[in-house]
């Protein structure tokens, strides 16, 4: 007897985004029609999504205060003003982003408050660092086998580059960054269209492994994993569809040196 084909739960979340064409849209209402659990999950994730707009939008509506108009008004190189502006996207992501991943849980294997940590630190990270032109990364591609023992050795785990050359991104480095007050890594890459991608590595306390999973902000969206002693995020301004195939990329190229 043939094995019934499961849909992902990125088509799922998709669905709720608006972001299938006709035969998508398609394709899974007829999938929840006959499906009652994913029917309940979209349908709970819908209410969350709306009771999130409905807690948060006033508050990222609210004008900035006079005094800090002030203070900054005329005083910031355009460059640095881009770079304040980032680094405030990841706070809002990190106070609103990091509750929506506690309701993005599947039954696959739930969201828990780490797993939604390493989400929101990651696409914070990567918001105010894929911005930078002169200053990306700490150590470049160049010193590739220095990068690699370096975080291995602060992350007290031994850390694989990926290659995803033959996926059109080249590594350009990485750098040193703080999770929970322990050490974390984040590894750039770039296209030739000068799109950039990220890879966050933090410690895995739980030890548990987990599905992949998507976590979102505006056009920025990363898809994270547990797997074993570390969490990994892969983030970028990508179609859903081609994050979701590099990331895979490089789960595979991670086991494959496990």
């Amino acid at each position: 007897m043939s094995k019934e084909k499961q849909l992902d739960e990125a088509m799922l979340h998709a669905y709720l985004d608006g972001e299938l064409d006709a035969a998508g849209q398609s394709e899974v209402e007829q999938w929840l029609a006959s499906h009652r659990d994913d029917m309940q999950r979209v349908s709970d994730w819908r209410q969350q999504k709306e009771l999130l707009k409905k807690c948060y939008d006033p508050v990222l509506s609210e004008p900035v205060p006079q005094n800090l108009k002030s203070a900054l008004r005329g005083r910031l190189p355009g460059t640095f003003k881009k770079y304040l502006a980032n680094i405030a996207a990841a706070l809002v992501l990190f106070v609103s982003g990091g509750v929506a991943g506690w309701f993005a849980a599947g039954e696959t294997g739930r969201v828990t408050p780490q797993t939604a940590t390493i989400a929101s630190q990651a696409l914070g990270a990567h918001l105010v660092y894929a911005a930078e032109v002169r200053h990306p990364v700490e150590v470049s591609a160049r010193n590739k086998a220095h990068l690699a023992g370096w975080l291995s050795k602060r992350l007290g785990q031994p850390l694989t580059i990926p290659d995803l050359t033959a996926s059109g991104f080249e590594l350009i480095g990485g750098r040193l960054l703080a999770s929970n007050r322990q050490p974390a890594a984040q590894f750039m890459y770039e296209n030739r269209a000068g799109q950039r991608l990220t890879l966050y590595i933090a410690t895995n306390a739980s030890g548990k492994n987990t599905a992949f999973r998507l976590y979102t902000n505006g056009p920025v969206k990363s898809f994270y994993w547990l797997d074993g002693q570390l969490g990994y995020a892969v983030s970028g301004e990508l179609a859903r569809s081609r994050l979701l195939e590099i990331a895979r990329k490089v789960y595979h190229e991670l086991e494959k040196d496990t």
